[in-house]
């Protein structure tokens, strides 16, 4: 891969123009075939733009994912409409974003109205409790997952390694504590890495004053509440994917009530076993909120974000992925979202109620951890040991 020379980003090459239907349909079937979360979607998106089609050089490419990492929100759908816009233009970046997100919104809306149904039968709420009961395992797995490169950027920077380790765990610690706010750790760690390296460590205690904006936005009832929680996930979840799920769980759960903690699990669950995003797991939640009508607004609030960044700043992503101040602010809410995607194991571990839900954290943890099987394959297998549990009588959660 080419590199641009330090502190100046590379050119992008202008690409060749695609037709809407072709790009409709190619970041349709990524959508439809995309298991794995991010990583997948990644590989997916490099195979078709870069490897069969030759629409964009690799170096675009990469260039482009740098730049998306640098935005708050899920990375992957960023990158998905980024290409499409870049291929497709405006309407391009519209309907290869849908293309990529609709597939998933709609699976987990299908699901949770199977799942979350009035009466569902007992095997189907065992293999909602047996997939639920692994969610904290696959939380570990994709914590460690990111923290390895987190840490080594770190540690090429001596001077920076106390902070990041202070910012993983103020991240853990709100994650395990204080999910409905964790939004405010995030976004400080961001602001006192941004201050430390502008103005000094005393800048740092100037940055309290940007709390009020959540505080106020959470305090919002009824559908605003939803929409506080969607605007959470799509907007301010640096590190996107599983950094969701501490910024769902206390609201959903435990502050507007719209479901228990095997409900939220259940949700998580689904989240990661259909095609596309992760962070269509919202619409999951905006149903047992509000219904379908709860669960398409929440989706459509916090995917709104992501075109808007890109169909607004698309423009200036070399810009972005060259700026100092973009990059100090992630070096601080980056390793805090990793240190809460692993403290978000502790209250999904918390949430389990029956014996036998351990005995299968226990051996998904070893499938992801020691065996290092895929995340999809460990929650389908998941599902299917509840669903024998509870044709046998085990006891369900409730």
């Amino acid at each position: 891969m080419a590199e641009a020379e330090p502190g100046r980003p590379s050119q992008a090459r202008t690409p060749p123009a695609v037709a809407l239907p072709v790009v409709a349909r190619e970041w349709t079937r990524i959508g439809l075939t995309g298991f794995g979360g991010p990583p997948a979607h990644i590989a997916l998106l490099r195979r078709l733009v870069v490897e069969r089609r030759r629409w964009l050089a690799a170096d675009d490419l990469e260039a482009a994912i740098a730049a998306c990492n640098l935005l708050p929100g899920p990375a992957s759908t960023q990158l998905a409409i980024y290409l499409a816009g870049r291929l497709g233009g405006p309407a391009g970046a519209v309907l290869g974003g849908l293309g990529f997100i609709l597939p998933a919104v709609l699976c987990v809306v299908a699901l949770s109205a199977v799942f979350f149904g009035q009466s569902p039968p007992d095997w189907i709420r065992g293999a909602g409790a047996g997939a639920g009961a692994a969610v904290a395992a696959v939380a570990v797995q994709a914590g460690l997952t990111l923290l390895r490169p987190s840490l080594e950027r770190a540690r090429r920077r001596a001077r920076q390694l106390p902070r990041w380790a202070g910012y993983v765990a103020l991240g853990a610690a709100a994650a395990a504590l204080i999910g409905p706010y964790l939004v405010l750790v995030l976004v400080g760690c961001g602001l006192a890495e941004l201050g430390w390296r502008r103005l000094g460590a005393g800048a740092v205690d100037r940055l309290g004053s940007w709390s009020a904006l959540p505080l106020a936005a959470a305090s919002v009832g009824g559908i605003g509440s939803l929409g506080w929680v969607a605007l959470k996930v799509g907007a301010l979840s640096y590190g996107g994917g599983f950094v969701i799920i501490p910024l769902m769980q206390g609201d959903a759960v435990h502050t507007y009530h719209w479901m228990s903690s095997t409900q939220f699990l259940n949700a998580v669950a689904l989240g990661q076993v259909t095609p596309g995003p992760v962070v269509a797991t919202v619409a999951a939640v905006g149903y047992a909120a509000h219904g379908v009508g709860g669960a398409l607004l929440a989706a459509a609030i916090a995917f709104t974000p992501s075109f808007a960044f890109v169909l607004i700043g698309g423009r200036r992503f070399d810009r972005l992925r060259a700026d100092p101040r973009a990059q100090s602010f992630l070096d601080g809410a980056g390793p805090a979202a990793l240190g809460a995607i692993l403290g978000s194991a502790i209250p999904l571990t918390g949430a389990l109620q029956e014996t036998w839900q351990y005995a299968v954290l226990a051996a998904a943890a070893l499938a992801l951890l020691l065996a290092r099987r895929g995340v999809v394959l460990v929650l389908v297998a998941a599902g299917v040991a509840g669903a024998v549990a509870a044709i046998a009588g085990a006891p369900l959660p409730h």
